[in-house]
């Protein structure tokens, strides 16, 4: 009896842990999925990201991220409010760059810009951004490659 007893208890024990180890991935499971907005430079080259987007007061630009070649960066934390993004992209290394025909305000150093009306009357350059649609997904991921440079040189 007294076997049985031991037997029992480690028996007991085991499923004790393996309850608690279910319970806990089931818990890791059960939190927000973090969600972003990411690019990632799958080229061989490292390129500088500017990134458009409508907010709650407004249109507003933002620059530079400098990806690496095959580097990942997050642009945006948390979930994504709006359905359309807009990002011009220069390759520092082949010269190119990814652009599009929603033109919007940028200049050469560090950025954030009110507006995309006027950007030469008030200072900035003007450069053409390509739309990204995430179709209202909360997350999405952007990826640069050799060959998408919609508008841009290849």
């Amino acid at each position: 009896m007294t076997a049985f007893t031991l037997t029992s208890s480690a028996f007991c024990r085991r499923s004790l842990a393996l309850a608690a180890f279910v319970m806990s991935g089931c818990l890791l499971a059960a939190s927000p999925a973090k969600a972003d907005l990411r690019l990632c430079n799958m080229t061989s080259s490292r390129v500088g990201i500017a990134l458009g987007y409508r907010d709650a007061q407004g249109w507003v630009t933002e620059g530079w991220w400098n990806l690496t070649a095959r580097g990942c960066e997050t642009l945006l934390k948390g979930q994504l409010a709006g359905r359309f993004y807009y990002v011009y992209a220069i390759d520092y290394d082949r010269g190119g760059e990814w652009s599009g025909r929603s033109f919007m305000c940028t200049r050469e150093r560090e950025f954030t810009i009110r507006g995309t009306e006027d950007c030469l009357a008030r200072g900035f350059d003007r450069s053409g951004f390509f739309e990204v649609d995430t179709g209202e997904q909360k997350s999405w991921t952007i990826q640069l490659t050799e060959t998408n440079r919609p508008g841009g040189q290849p």
